[in-house]
């Protein structure tokens, strides 16, 4: 049996924004926005049009876009005691976004109210409704958040449900109740929202802030205990910690509690690219270990794992990661067995059983290669070339002979000797000077060399390495376009580092292109 369907409003645009060191340009909000709509949320609430020009300014840019699906909301407040609700400027800056929905906050709590807004509970109440009837009579749908509802009900239930009660009565589509300081419990919640729900017959949301670490579960939670709306952020940035992640809870209403959210399974495919754009917009590097959508969400390290999982994936994995745009992941490292090693070469299209002796050779050089500072969990294509070689897979196509770097005076210059090609190049830096080095030597023999491209260059210390030296690793991702691949460097010189991974990266290329595929387009025709 189906459940019901739950509304989800994103408000990244605005609690999200509110996140220390994020800040949306005009363009990255409207990117999100018409992101957010190909994702089918239900609200988007698009920021406080009376706080901030760039708010305002959103509101109007986007006009100039046909939505398929979401409906633009407008934040604010309620009225100020001492004003009007047609002279109070949060109602009208909410009036002049031209918007068909506003989302209005309230106060809940009596310690808010008696001591922040300075007034008395029953003039609160009038405020509420004066409010939310004001914007109904501009024919505005309005969604009220009960801002700190759950302190409020364990301090004053009887009040805390007037409030929930005299917002339904005004007309307010939904009664979100809010964790504003985000401190209370999944079993809190849950207890709350049931009474709450037994005590009136408003519709519920909730809005959840993650400063104990439980903003999903307690989202959960609300829904468990009523609530049918649910407010969130994309990744759960925001305020101090955060707000609930809504691409943790949008998958689990769907796949773990059946519930009709969004657009259901085609929804789920897009939350992987959705949760990506915005760490992008946002200036944050994606969190791997992100539930669902990062990517070591479905990556396995451990041998017994990775063995497992390619005899049955249910094994080690609760959801197939296709259905939320993800994708398995099995790593190389001194933890791995053969098995992780066969699922690498299945990749490349190589089938290898998993008893094979040299795959133990193999794998025992690689153990023995991440003693002295390598980590291919990170760049598992060095590995495959260890691995390549002892399958007798291997061509050598890149035969460095000879490097010299001078870097003074602000000269960055580079000498090679590769495949006994001499060439010479001039760079923005040491290291670029060697890459444009061996790309003009290789591409003399290799001219597709010219297609890769690096993407990303990493320095880590790891530190010293079996009572010897302190090494350095250096890491560098490629990408000919189409595929991406990471190598690895360990030295005491970062130079040299540098180098082997350089070499690497463009020695896996070939073997990949003028050996492997090949080699696998002549068994199949």
């Amino acid at each position: 049996m189906v459940k019901k369907s739950i509304q989800i409003l994103d408000t990244t645009l605005r609690d999200g924004a509110q996140a220390a060191l994020v800040s949306f340009t005009l363009r990255d909000k409207v990117k999100i926005a018409l992101m957010l709509d190909e994702l089918g949320v239900d609200y988007i609430e698009g920021g406080w049009p009376g706080s901030n020009p760039k708010d305002f300014e959103f509101f109007k840019e986007i006009k100039n876009y046909s939505l398929r699906k979401s409906k633009i909301a407008a934040f604010g407040s309620t009225r100020r005691k001492e004003n009007k609700p047609e002279e109070d400027p949060s109602l009208n800056s909410i009036i002049d976004a031209d918007v068909k929905v506003a989302v209005i906050f309230g106060k809940t709590w009596p310690l808010h109210v008696k001591e922040v807004l300075k007034t008395t509970l029953e003039d609160n109440l009038s405020i509420i409704s004066d409010s939310i009837e004001f914007l109904r009579d501009h024919g505005m749908e309005v969604i009220f958040d009960a801002e700190h509802f759950y302190q409020g009900f364990k301090e004053n239930p009887d009040y805390a449900t007037r409030v929930v009660e005299t917002a339904w009565r005004s007309r307010a589509s939904v009664v979100v109740l809010a964790d504003t300081n985000g401190g209370t419990p999944p079993h809190e919640i849950l207890e709350i929202t049931r009474k709450v729900r037994e005590a009136s017959s408003a519709k519920l949301g909730v809005h959840m802030h993650n400063d104990i670490g439980c903003a999903v579960a307690n989202s959960l939670m609300g829904v468990v205990g009523g609530a049918t709306h649910v407010q969130g952020t994309i990744n759960g940035i925001g305020e101090r910690t955060g707000n609930a992640d809504l691409v943790q809870i949008i998958p689990t209403l769907v796949l773990k509690m059946g519930y009709r959210v969004l657009e259901g399974s085609e929804s789920l495919k897009k939350l992987k690219e959705v949760s990506t754009m915005v760490y992008e917009l946002a200036g944050m590097h994606p969190n791997p270990y992100q539930p669902y959508v990062g990517d070591n969400a479905f990556t396995h390290k451990a041998g017994v794992h990775a063995d497992a999982v390619m005899k049955n994936t249910r094994a080690y994995e609760h959801i197939d990661p296709s259905l939320v745009g993800n994708r398995r992941r099995i790593v190389i490292s001194e933890l791995s067995g053969t098995a992780n090693l066969v699922s690498y070469l299945d990749r490349v299209g190589i089938k290898v059983e998993k008893k094979e002796e040299k795959l133990k050779v193999a794998l025992n050089k690689i153990k023995e290669m991440e003693m002295r500072g390598y980590s291919f969990d990170i760049a598992p294509e060095s590995a495959l070339l260890v691995v390549l070689k002892e399958l007798g897979l291997y061509t050598r196509y890149v035969n460095l002979r000879y490097w010299k770097v001078i870097n003074e005076n602000g000269l960055s210059l580079a000498v090679v000797k590769v495949n006994d090609q001499i060439e010479a190049s001039e760079g923005l830096g040491p290291v670029h000077a060697v890459d444009l080095a061996l790309r003009r030597a290789l591409s003399r023999e290799f001219p597709e060399i010219q297609k890769v491209t690096l993407t990303d260059y990493r320095v880590i210390l790891p530190g010293q390495v079996k009572n010897t030296e302190s090494v350095v690793r250096v890491t560098i991702e490629f990408t000919d376009g189409n595929d991406s691949w990471r190598t690895e460097g360990v030295s005491t010189s970062v130079i040299e580092a540098s180098i082997m991974a350089l070499v690497d990266g463009l020695d896996y290329y070939l073997q990949i292109n003028k050996k492997l595929k090949p080699m696998l387009t002549k068994q199949t025709s």
